[in-house]
């Protein structure tokens, strides 16, 4: 179910409709990356019923969508971070992107701008984490058994139980340490897949200052979500 009714004190809310069979009650969500809506409805619940519920959460709504990060689509002329760096995108006459001090210099095709500089971060990024997790998992006697690379909105990374690690590209542009405790966490998974004590104190043992670089990732994240690469 996916349309998009209307409600008057919030003419623009992009509001969708999701009927559930396990939802015992209305709930809202509010996506941190595009301020899309998912209100959530309970089977057997009428939709009058679930917008109601909705008008009456104006005021929570409002503040959720004003705290948003406005996106930023990629452009030339404006800076984009890198490994926690602010690097301004200037074109060049060349063949792919680089960075060239503290500028990220990239062939001047605008058109595909944002595809090439894509590439170019998730390419850095799989080094990067690649490196960090055989680091980890040496550190912790534990293999791994693959890495994968998304473009994940509700999470840094993940660990299966056959030992498959896989990690959002985006990483790469938060600071070193950032992307390391994110290796780090899901490193420590393959030893406890949980989030118990014991799952935190492996934590703490591979990466002793990962709650300051925690922090900056629940306060920041949402600005690297923000980053448009594509229309």
């Amino acid at each position: 179910m996916s349309r998009e009714p209307h409600i008057p004190e919030l003419p623009d809310l992009e509001l969708v409709l999701r009927r559930s069979g396990k939802a015992r009650r209305f709930s809202l969500r509010v996506s941190r990356v595009d301020g899309r809506v998912a209100l959530t409805i309970p089977r057997g619940a009428s939709e009058r019923a679930a917008l109601a519920f909705a008008r009456s959460q104006t005021d929570w709504l409002r503040k959720a969508l004003d705290e948003i990060t406005p996106a930023r689509p990629v452009r030339f002329g404006v800076e984009i971070p890198f490994e926690g760096r602010a690097l301004r995108v200037e074109p060049a006459a060349l063949r792919a992107p680089r960075i060239d001090g503290e500028r990220l210099i990239a062939p001047e095709d605008p058109a595909r701008l944002g595809v090439r500089l894509e590439t170019f971060f998730k390419h850095a990024a799989r080094m990067r984490l690649q490196a960090a997790s055989e680091r980890y998992a040496d550190q912790l006697g534990r293999p791994f058994s693959s890495i994968t690379l998304r473009d994940t909105r509700s999470r840094w990374g993940s660990c299966s139980a056959s030992g498959a690690l896989s990690y959002s590209w985006r990483l790469i542009m938060a600071p070193p340490e950032v992307l390391e405790y994110v290796a780090a966490h899901e490193v420590a998974h393959l030893a406890e897949m949980n989030h118990s004590p014991a799952f935190w104190r492996v934590v703490a043992g591979l990466r002793p200052g990962f709650k300051t670089e925690r922090a900056w990732l629940k306060r920041e994240g949402s600005a690297l979500h923000a980053i448009r690469f594509r229309d």
